[in-house]
């Protein structure tokens, strides 16, 4: 990170964010199934998080099932005029890790009434399609999200898992604010919508940001750490920073110690050099 990256970001030109913010999926049960096993201690992360600056926290409907969302609303209900709370649907779960996407326009319909009502909300800042569900074209699926917008029911929409011709036919429905892929140091497959979102002045939200990679890649991170006197994770989500300027980061995490951890990543300025040597 240098001089000219900023931490803040302005999502759909309208919601300032912190760029390092939390993902609360882990804050369930095994197989991101059930409820926390540790309500208080849960709810104490989110708390912690937010007194230290966090401001967007991503969840879903589908975490737990439903949850997630509940225990958001009576972590954080009463600091909600200074948050951004981005939920997803569109993922139907049948088991511990098991998932099955349902891009039913009555389905989506239901779901986002179902988010507003446990997340204790009047809007939802920003929903996002949780995953393209091949038997419906992306235009049925997001016809009853574009009428929540028109309702005031959701202010900004986003999208997960998408390339960049399913993003544009989206674009045609309703404005698509964000875009949350699977990307991280390791994976980069979705190297060409990262800048395409850029481009476009779309967020990208990695998910799964911190993956090890291959043993070249540890040592490398691992040596990187060393000389910053930090952590692997932390310098791989300092790359993730300094990869692209509308990239928001939600790493995740059970543990306040973690937390603290990720959040450090905010003073962590990696040179030039360093992160063209990471991205080799």
């Amino acid at each position: 990170m240098d001089a000219t990256l900023s931490l803040d970001y302005k999502l759909g030109g309208q919601l300032d964010i912190n760029r390092i913010g939390y993902g609360a999926m882990q804050l369930t049960g095994p197989g991101v199934w059930g409820d926390a096993p540790d309500r208080d201690r849960a709810k104490q992360v989110l708390l912690t998080a937010v007194e230290a600056g966090v401001n967007f926290i991503d969840t879903a409907d589908s975490y737990g099932p439903h949850t997630n969302e509940v225990l958001i609303r009576e972590a954080l209900s009463s600091h909600y005029a200074d948050l951004v709370i981005a939920t997803k649907g569109g993922l139907e779960r049948s088991g511990p890790n098991q998932w099955h996407s349902n891009g039913d326009p009555e389905y989506i319909r239901k779901a986002i009434d179902g988010s507003l009502q446990r997340l204790g909300k009047d809007t939802l800042q920003l929903w996002q399609l949780h995953r393209v569900d091949p038997r419906f074209p992306i235009e049925e699926t997001l016809r009853p999200v574009a009428d929540a917008v028109n309702a005031g029911k959701i202010q900004h929409v986003g999208l997960s898992e998408v390339d960049i011709p399913i993003i544009e036919r989206a674009q045609q429905v309703v404005p698509i604010v964000s875009v949350q892929n699977r990307y991280n140091l390791a994976e980069r497959t979705w190297e060409k919508v990262v800048d395409y979102t850029a481009q476009q002045g779309i967020a990208f939200i990695p998910w799964y940001p911190l993956a090890s990679g291959s043993a070249d890649l540890q040592e490398k991170t691992a040596a990187m750490a060393k000389k910053y006197r930090t952590t692997p994770a932390q310098i791989a989500l300092a790359w993730l920073l300094k990869r692209s300027p509308n990239i928001l980061l939600i790493p995740g995490t059970k543990s306040v110690q973690h937390l603290e951890e990720n959040l450090q990543t905010a003073w962590i300025y990696l040179s030039d050099d360093d992160y063209e040597s990471l991205s080799a």
